[in-house]
């Protein structure tokens, strides 16, 4: 199994949105440990509504490149994620697949199998802090998305998080059903340069508050 060569906090520090990439392939070792590790993400009720479509062909990439305004990085990088967020997770075979999966891994009971049928239609049909089910999948998948890019970062990987694609097309082009919603593209590989330079972020005071919205954080 390879090993990361940098640790978590380097891999944060150092992550950028890889503009343009090298024609270096990933290792295929390399690529594997990425999706598993970045699909340990968390999600409500463990539903897992992320789905990923791992382009690596070059014809393919060049049709993704066509539905995102021609983004030279979509065609140059050897891999391509379409990050999808899958809505029929509501469903009551999916939610006995994921009582199934906590079974065979030791952690589901009797009671928390049913608390489960019970709870998890309940959280769609009332929807209290999510405006559709769309946003909630697209919440949950950009966890994921999060996860991979930092992992992929950690084995020296660099990647970019795109918005900029015609949904339609890409759904279109890549068999994607209704129920499946892109939520963004990420081209990973080896940066060419020139790297982004670090854009610099706003200081924890500004952006993180003590008790209620607005109260000055003192740590």
């Amino acid at each position: 199994m390879p090993k990361p060569t940098l640790t978590l906090t380097e891999a944060i520090e150092q992550r950028r949105a890889a503009r343009s990439f090298k024609s270096d392939p990933i290792p295929t070792e390399i690529l594997q440990e990425i999706l598993r590790l970045g699909t340990r993400s968390p999600s409500g009720f463990n539903l897992q509504p992320w789905r990923f479509i791992v382009v690596q062909e070059q014809a393919n990439k060049d049709k993704l490149r066509a539905c995102a305004f021609d983004q030279r990085q979509v065609s140059e990088a050897p891999v391509v994620l379409i990050c999808c967020g899958d809505r029929r997770m509501n469903r009551l075979e999916y939610i006995e697949s994921i009582i199934q999966l906590g079974i065979d891994a030791g952690a589901m009971n009797d009671n928390y199998a049913n608390y489960l049928r019970s709870a998890i239609p309940q959280l769609f049909d009332n929807h209290t802090s999510f405006g559709s089910l769309e946003a909630w999948t697209n919440r949950h998948t950009m966890l994921a998305v999060a996860h991979l890019m930092i992992v992929a970062k950690s084995f020296g990987v660099d990647s970019c998080p795109m918005e900029g694609f015609i949904t339609a097309q890409v759904k279109e082009a890549f068999n994607i059903p209704e129920e499946v919603d892109v939520c963004c593209l990420v081209p990973m590989g080896y940066a060419d340069e020139p790297f982004k330079t670090y854009g610099g972020r706003f200081e924890i005071e500004q952006v993180c508050y003590s008790e209620t919205y607005g109260d000055r954080l003192n740590l």
